[in-house]
Parts: structure tokens; C-alpha cells; sequence
């Protein structure tokens, strides 16, 4: 109903304002008689024939995301990467649901100098770009060379790497790096990092084009409006052509009307975000053959940052303490009613690096474990541990946690800990993360590109710093935190360098291991991605990075 109210008054809004008067009023009875007959009737959803919503083969996905920008040279968030993963191409994607890397407008994996500095790629030939120009080494030079000078959100993944970017053949890309860094060709799958056209684009800082994109992908945008984004399948793409002729965005302000949507017929695919009540509602109707549910392990990592510099978690036993406590398995079943995977380090469990460092040091609620390091630091009933803990104040699941957390110490620690919640608009919150204002928050992490370090280096490291004083500038200040480690500094600058994927994964193990000890973070628990579907939606598949290749989608009802 909201759908039918919407589309009706994008199209009488702009007539005269009597007729729109009479018209309005029409609108109004016609949705309320809608209403009084949908009431009194029994529940139809589940008996819907797809077919009855086919559109010449479109597919209708419906989120609550919200699209912030097109623009490759300053897009950072969820949406805009799902947007540009399938608007464009990069030299480097993944393999469907895994995070084997394979080329894509690259021929190959790059050749790497024996010194880890120069990358040379071959390019692709034949691939043209939404608005007919060529793509070719200076092309995809061009389109890096902006990505950096542009200086937008995203723009420090490859300003601080990069040294030089050449087209050194037609069909051949030569890049050299300031260090050498193991996970470079991983961070070329960046969904930022797409071809753009030479012919559309300019370099030059803040020169961005928002509300535009013309790439090399399967799908060319159609139109972007405020609630509907239009994209038409690519009929020049190189690769493999679209199942579908197109696909419809439908962005909700909430996710209750996203749940209603889905379940009315209105939308064919539910897709970001569903709170935990309505995911177990779909599950049900998917159980019962209604609907159909994709689901899959994500990468996106929940986990609770704990500073190093305010007392009393300047202590290391407290912090220890606190990780002994947290019960992942009670938290998953209050909190995110079985929804979410129990996470024992910053690094996701689809990696191969992954260690469960956490339960293997401190196990799921290790009561007597708690007790026993409150005490060792000097804590008592009559003198408890007093701790912060802060939330996003949007978030459900963080409140929830939040007070699961704070029950669990009250009920089972003796009164050695205290933890007062608090919570803050998530904007806010990111704001003054750096300045040290937070002992703890809860947060979570959306990796740039699939590779441990992007797991570790943005948490732990610290270029400037001591023991003594903390972290003064670097990756742990700024995520609030303040951690500094000399030898967690040494084991990052090496995995950077080492290019043999058993020594780097054998380096990986020990800072996981460091991590658990020290305790700057404390992981919780790693998403899972639930995609609902109507029956007769085809090949819906899941990528470890959130994103869905909209290209594989058939709709069979069309």
C-alpha cells in the first residue's frame, strides 16, 4: 500500500492544484476501501502467484540502504559498493562466494619484482565503456589516478601505497608501491577501484559526479531517483551477459516496510536490513515453501573496542576479565535470536588465517576466570570494577547486547564489575572515537577488500606511540582503542612483506594469539547474510563481501 501511494504521487504532483485536490481525495478513499478489504481478509500473501508480478524479465530488489554517492573516487559505504560491483568492473574480483581471487578486466594475476614493489598486469581487449570509449591501459590508469587525486572517502587505501601508476603497453598496467604489501592485488577488487570512462570523468580534487556512473560493467544506470534506482543490463558488455533485462532498487525508510513489501508480493528480493524478528518470521514462511531463503556467512565482524588508556582497563586483567565474561553462545541466541556466528578473533572464520584465539585463552563465559583476574587486580565487591559501555543508539541488537552484558556480570561475577551502558548517535559516536572520549563501544566492521590484514592492521597498528603512553597517531587511535605494541608493530610490518601464504598465515597466528593476550577488542560474534526471494527468483548467489552479482538473477515467472 505505501508502494501504490508512493508511485500514484510521483505522478499527480505536479498537475493542477484542483485536480490534485479531487485526485488526492480519490487516492485517499481508493487506499482506504484497499485497506478495509485486506484487513478483513485472510492472509493471501503465501498463495501469490509469482507470475502475477513478472516485469519483461526485471527483477525488483528492495532494501533500506541508502545511497550516498556513484562516484568510484568517493564511495565508502555498503550500498554504493553493491552498486558499483555490478554498474563496473575492476582488474580483480572474486570467485562466487569465495574469496579466491580471479582476474576480470586483468588477463591474469600481476607479475610481482622480486622485491614485492612492481606489479605488471595485462588488460583485457574488446571492452568498451557505457558510453562507447575504448578501455585500455590509459583508461584504467586514468581511472586509479583519479581514484587517488580525487581525494575522496576511500582515497587513502591506495594514496598511502601507490608510488607510481603507468600504462606501460596498450593492454599492459605497471604499478609501484611506496612498501611492499602482500594483500595489494586483494585490494585491486575493491569495488572502488572500477574502470571509468576517460571521456566522462575528470581528475581533479572534489571533482565528483554523485548521481552518475558510466563504467565498463554488465548493468548501465538507467535513472537515480530518491526511492527507485533504475539499471538497464549492459548490451556492448564484454562478459558474461545479464540473466535478466534489468534490475528495479525499491529503498525503504524502514525495515518494517521492507518486511511488509516482501511479504505483500511487492518486491521480488529482500535485501538490507531486517531486524532479527522479521528475519525469524521469513525463515518460517521460507520453511513452509512461501518464499525462499539465501543465506551465508558474511564478513562483516561485530566486536566490542576497549581503551587501553582509561582506567580501569589501563589494567590488562580487567580487560581480560571482561573477555572471560562475554558468553558468545548466549549472546547469539538472546541477542541475535541464532542469526549471527560466534566470532574468537577479528579475523572472520571464512579466512584460512582465522585462529580462535579468544576461546582457546578464555573459553565462553569463563566465570571463575573473570573472578579470579578482578581480583588479581585488586577489585572487590565493595570496590568494584567500574566500566563504560557505549552503543550506537540506533542499533536494537548493541542495546540488547548491552544489557545481556550487564545482566551477566550482575548475576554471576559477585559485584566485582559494574558496567553502566550508554549510548550515542552512531555518527557522533565515529566522530569522537580518536579522541579518546569512549572507555568502550561497540562496534562493527565492513572490510574494504578479503584479506586478514584488513582485519588486523586498520585495529592494531600504531606509527607513533609507546607502552608508556599509548598510541599517539595511527590505526589503533583512530579506532579508539590507543593500543601500542612494538612486537604487534613488527608482526604487521612483516605479514605486509611476506609474500608465501603459509609464513604470512603462520605470522597471523601469533598476532592473533598477541591479541587475545593484550585484549585491545574483544571479537563478539560475525554476521550472517540473509537474503529472501520470491519462488521462481533464480541463482541468487552471495558474495563474502556482501555483495550480490545481480547479473546471475533469473526470474522464471517473466
Amino acid at each position: 500500500m505505501a508502494e501504490l501511494k508512493i508511485t500514484l504521487w510521483n505522478k499527480v504532483k505536479n498537475l493542477h492544484p484542483l485536480s490534485r485536490k479531487f485526485l488526492i481525495q480519490w487516492i485517499s478513499l481508493f487506499c482506504f476501501c484497499c485497506l478495509i478489504i485486506i484487513s478483513c481478509s485472510p492472509d493471501k500473501t503465501r498463495n501469490i502467484s509469482p507470475s502475477s508480478y513478472s516485469n519483461n524479465g526485471r527483477i525488483t530488489i528492495g532494501t533500506t540502504l541508502k545511497l550516498r554517492t556513484l562516484d568510484p573516487a568517493d564511495a565508502y559505504e555498503l550500498m554504493s559498493g553493491n552498486m558499483l560491483y555490478n554498474l563496473g568492473d575492476r582488474l580483480y574480483d572474486y570467485e562466487l562466494g569465495t574469496n579466491q581471487l580471479i582476474p576480470k578486466l586483468a588477463t591474469a594475476l600481476p607479475t610481482i619484482s622480486p622485491d614485492g614493489l612492481t606489479y605488471t598486469i595485462p588488460l583485457r581487449e574488446g571492452v568498451t565503456f557505457h558510453d562507447g570509449t575504448p578501455f585500455n591501459a590509459a583508461a584504467m590508469e586514468f581511472s586509479i589516478q583519479r581514484f587517488i587525486q580525487n581525494a575522496g572517502s576511500p582515497s587513502s587505501l591506495l594514496a598511502d601505497t601507490v608510488d607510481t601508476v603507468q600504462a606501460t603497453g596498450d593492454y599492459e598496467l605497471t604499478i609501484k608501491l611506496k612498501q611492499p604489501f602482500s594483500a595489494f592485488t586483494s585490494l585491486l577488487a575493491f569495488s572502488g577501484l572500477a574502470a571509468v570512462s576517460p571521456q566522462f570523468y575528470e581528475i581533479g580534487e572534489g571533482k565528483f559526479k554523485p548521481n552518475e556512473f558510466v563504467g565498463t560493467g554488465p548493468y548501465k544506470l538507467q535513472s537515480l531517483g530518491i526511492d527507485v534506482i533504475r539499471l538497464d543490463a549492459f548490451e556492448n558488455y564484454w562478459g558474461e551477459k545479464p540473466a535478466n533485462t534489468g534490475i528495479d532498487i525499491q529503498r525503504f525508510s524502514s525495515s518494517s516496510n521492507l518486511f511488509n513489501a516482501f511479504r505483500s508480493g511487492a518486491i521480488d528480493i529482500a535485501y538490507l536490513s531486517l531486524n532479527p524478528d522479521q528475519i525469524s518470521n521469513l525463515k518460517q514462511g521460507a520453511e513452509k515453501g512461501n518464499w525462499q531463503l539465501i543465506a551465508a556467512n558474511g564478513n562483516t565482524i561485530s566486536y566490542l573496542m576497549l581503551n587501553v588508556k582509561s582506567e580501569p582497563l589501563n589494567q590488562k586483567e580487567v580487560r581480560q576479565a571482561i573477555a572471560a565474561l562475554i558468553n558468545r553462545s548466549v549472546i547469539n541466541e538472546r541477542v541475535l535470536q541464532n542469526q549471527g556466528e560466534n566470532l574468537y578473533s577479528l579475523i572472520p572464520t571464512t579466512f584460512s588465517d582465522y585462529q580462535p584465539s579468544f576461546n582457546v585463552q578464555y573459553g565462553d563465559g569463563n566465570l571463575e576466570k573473570a573472578k579470579q583476574l578482578l581480583n588479581q587486580a585488586g577489585y572487590t565487591p565493595e570496590n568494584p570494577a567500574t566500566v563504560e559501555v557505549w552503543y550506537a543508539s540506533n542499533s536494537s541488537n548493541k542495546g540488547f547486547l548491552g544489557l545481556t552484558l550487564k545482566a551477566l556480570a550482575e548475576r554471576d561475577l559477585g559485584g566485582l564489575l559494574d558496567l553502566q551502558l550508554n549510548s550515542v548517535e552512531s555518527t557522533t559516536a565515529f566522530k569522537y572515537l580518536e579522541e579518546g572520549i569512549y572507555p568502550t563501544f561497540v562496534l562493527d566492521w565492513y572490510a574494504d577488500f578479503l584479506d586478514s590484514d584488513n582485519y588486523i592492521q586498520p585495529f592494531l597498528e600504531c606509527s607513533k606511540g609507546s607502552a608508556e603512553t599509548g598510541c599517539e597517531k595511527g590505526s589503533s587511535q583512530y579506532q579508539g582503542s590507543f593500543y601500542y605494541s612494538d612486537r604487534m608493530n613488527q608482526l604487521i610490518a612483516k605479514e605486509r612483506q611476506e609474500q608465501n601464504p603459509q609464513a604470512r598465515k603462520a605470522i597471523f597466528e601469533e598476532i592473533q594469539k598477541l591479541l587475545a593476550e593484550d585484549v585491545p577488542y574483544i571479537p563478539l560474534w560475525q554476521d550472517k547474510t540473509f537474503v529472501f526471494a520470491k519462488n521462481g527468483i533464480e541463482n541468487i548467489r552471495l558474495q563474502l563481501t556482501q555483495q550480490i552479482p545481480f547479473w546471475t538473477i533469473k526470474n522464471s515467472n517473466s
